[in-house]
């Protein structure tokens, strides 16, 4: 039946309704389990609040300028990152209970369940971004660049997150259980420090400041932070000169390899 029916004609339309059938499941979770979700929303708005309001005060931007507008834009670019997270654990959550194994022995459209899995994670996202521009205005942030910019800067947040989400597809497909997803947790935070995001490379000792540098979530950072016209820290290396350039190539180049590792590992599951 489901090889048949993917032989249609009609094929394409049973795969979009199918994943809109799959992002709907979604959304019925959330609606089951608001405490998860709201938790999820808060965190992010959480880690602003400490670095911004009691750490803050401490923090000098090189250059000048005010620290809290340096910062927001570096969270507002880890919060997309951490969203790997998010799916790292909602898909293998349901690879360990049976339900992709379920999914695909149903007639419907095998790439719903990937495609779903983007939609629900992208809207997620978008509204957690929303939240965050909002708790940045709260506490004093602003931008000072044109409409324009500022729609490309967060057309660039949105872009590093739909990349990251592909890389946490495939890290979930690949680790399969809760456990090894948390030790590949452990490892998205050490990243993310090593990065623009806080302080600037040039405060780092040479090598970890030139990592920092080629950072992809840095390059994210320091276009953003150059799109809402706000401060930032620069260096005298080639990738602190070409932000804006490398936060588009980096997410690129990051769906280039996962969405054809994350198709593949998904098409032998069941091998």
């Amino acid at each position: 039946m489901p090889s048949s029916r993917r032989m249609t004609a009609h094929a394409l339309p049973h795969s979009v309704t199918d994943a809109l059938t799959m992002t709907r499941r979604g959304f019925a979770h959330w609606a089951r389990r608001p405490g998860r979700f709201a938790v999820g929303l808060a965190f992010p708005v959480m880690m602003l609040v400490v670095f911004a309001l009691f750490l803050g005060g401490g923090m000098a931007v090189e250059g000048g300028g005010d620290y809290t507008e340096f910062l927001v834009p570096g969270m507002l670019t880890l919060t997309m990152a951490f969203g790997l997270e998010g799916t790292m654990i909602e898909l293998a959550q349901d690879i360990n209970r049976g339900i992709l194994d379920r999914f695909r022995s149903m007639p419907i459209s095998p790439s719903s369940i990937l495609v779903g899995r983007s939609l629900l994670d992208m809207l997620s996202s978008a509204v957690s971004l929303l939240i965050m521009t909002g708790a940045g205005l709260a506490i004093g942030w602003r931008w000072h660049g044109t409409a324009a910019g500022a729609a490309a800067a967060l057309g660039l947040l949105l872009l590093l997150r739909f990349a990251m989400l592909w890389a946490g597809i495939y890290l979930a497909l690949v680790a399969g259980k809760p456990d090894l997803v948390q030790a590949v947790q452990i490892l998205v935070w050490p990243v993310a420090f090593l990065s623009n995001a806080f302080t600037s490379p040039g405060t780092m000792p040479g090598w970890m400041g030139a990592i920092a540098d080629w950072n992809p979530m840095s390059a994210t950072a320091g276009a953003v932070r150059e799109l809402f016209a706000n401060p930032g820290w620069t260096t005298d290396s080639w990738a602190a000169g070409h932000t804006v350039a490398l936060a588009v190539a980096w997410p690129l180049l990051l769906l280039a390899v996962f969405v054809p590792l994350a198709v593949g590992r998904y098409a032998r599951l069941s091998d």
